[in-house]
């Protein structure tokens, strides 16, 4: 398509000389514009994707997909109904769980806590918090009395493995002096860090039986909680759920629960991909200005060529070729840079933290303990086809501009 002339007259065209040099300076702005834009746009949405992926793992991880209340007040017999909800096709497990706000007390110290009490075989069930246990065991969980609390928790209330803390309820014990607030002493058996600042910070879960007797529902609970094997389709499940308990229950999957919080996220994801498209386009916009000064400069060279037997659209070509380039090795190395950078960005926020001596992600502010990232594939194909599309549409009109250049006043005013 293109000939061996074309490219060495395009190849030419682009090493500058001394009297052509502020050519040059702008097609290299060119190149890094183009460079800078795509490696920007990509490392952003690796790292929006890597966030809004680990915060959903987080979070599905340590509640359940499905929860399941009673229509008014707490839930009765709910083994029998657990049993009903492990026949739906799609669950994997069921969980019955007493959740209630508390104050947690320690050392001089007071925090706000979720407490939630779960039996001892099902929270060893959860990877998310069996797997990150950070000090003492499970094993001596499931005690009257015991309690596991997050790390950041434990660091702000100055306690450690087998101290005590204790918990208050704002749901007072009447008395004939009037209402009391509860108040029960539980021994930390375990710590955990899954991650999330809002979860080590604030979590706490106790055994069920132990959660019956300090929220006073004896032989119920708040919810069951329920895990199933897809959670792209928790609302079908939900219905199916819904169907094979009637009336006998409220059902809310995770995507009800957390809709506002992910759509936040898309939406700032979208703004985000709009915002940086932008960069490209501005340099997509450097090629075309360029371009437009090369051939004013290569005005009398496109002449004697044209003379010669060039034809339109072998100039054309030429100055296709010139810009296409800038657009070519712009995009790879944007490429390269923003896969780089996205693969390590954890070392480089940890490297530049320890240069400056400044926190560049605080836990308390982006819920997570590690910067995250997560390259998909077809993103980056997208933004690659989009900076060379932008790239090679730049190139179009100061190439046809070029071809339709007459040799002779382009000559004559020489």
């Amino acid at each position: 398509m293109f000939s061996a002339f074309e490219w060495m007259m395009a190849i030419r065209y682009l090493r500058a000389r001394k009297r052509e040099g502020f050519v040059s300076v702008i097609t290299w702005f060119s190149l890094l514009g183009i460079a800078i834009g795509v490696a920007t746009l990509i490392i952003v949405m690796s790292v929006m994707n890597g966030f809004r992926g680990e915060l959903m793992g987080r979070i599905l991880g340590l509640n359940g997909h499905v929860n399941i209340y009673a229509p008014i007040g707490s839930m009765e017999d709910y083994d029998a109904k657990a049993i009903v909800v492990r026949g739906v096709k799609g669950v994997l497990s069921v969980s019955p769980l007493i959740e209630g706000q508390v104050m947690a007390t320690a050392t001089g110290q007071a925090r706000g806590a979720v407490m939630r009490g779960i039996k001892s075989e099902d929270l060893r069930a959860r990877p998310m918090l069996a797997g990150n246990i950070q000090a003492g065991s499970l094993d001596d969980f499931g005690a009257d009395d015991t309690i596991i609390i997050g790390t950041e928790m434990a660091r702000r209330l100055g306690v450690r493995v087998s101290d005590k803390i204790t918990i208050i309820s704002p749901s007072g014990q009447p008395t004939a002096f009037g209402t009391v607030p509860r108040m029960r002493a539980f021994r930390v058996v375990a710590t955990f860090s899954i991650g999330m600042f809002e979860y080590d910070s604030s979590f706490a879960f106790i055994p069920l039986h132990s959660a019956q007797v300090y929220f006073q529902m004896p032989d119920a609970v708040s919810n069951l909680e329920v895990f199933v094997d897809d959670t792209s389709k928790t609302t079908e499940i939900g219905e199916s759920i819904k169907a094979a308990m009637g009336e006998q229950a409220r059902v809310f999957d995770w995507q009800k629960t957390n809709a506002s919080f992910f759509n936040a996220i898309q939406v700032e994801r979208n703004v985000m991909f709009l915002i940086l498209t932008l960069i490209i386009l501005v340099a997509a916009f450097n090629i075309i200005s360029s371009l437009i000064m090369l051939v004013k400069d290569k005005g009398r060279d496109i002449a004697i060529l044209r003379t010669m037997g060039a034809t339109r659209g072998s100039i054309m070509r030429i100055f296709f070729i010139a810009g296409a380039s800038i657009g070519v090795v712009g995009t790879f190395s944007g490429f390269v840079l923003g896969l780089w950078f996205s693969l390590n960005i954890e070392s480089i926020r940890q490297w530049i933290q320890s240069v400056t001596g400044t926190e560049l992600f605080a836990a308390e502010i982006y819920f997570l303990s590690q910067l995250p990232a997560k390259v998909d594939p077809m993103e980056v194909l997208a933004t690659v086809l989009m900076g060379l599309g932008l790239s090679f549409l730049a190139t179009l009109y100061p190439s046809w501009r070029a071809a339709r250049l007459d040799p002779a006043e382009a000559l004559r005013y020489e």
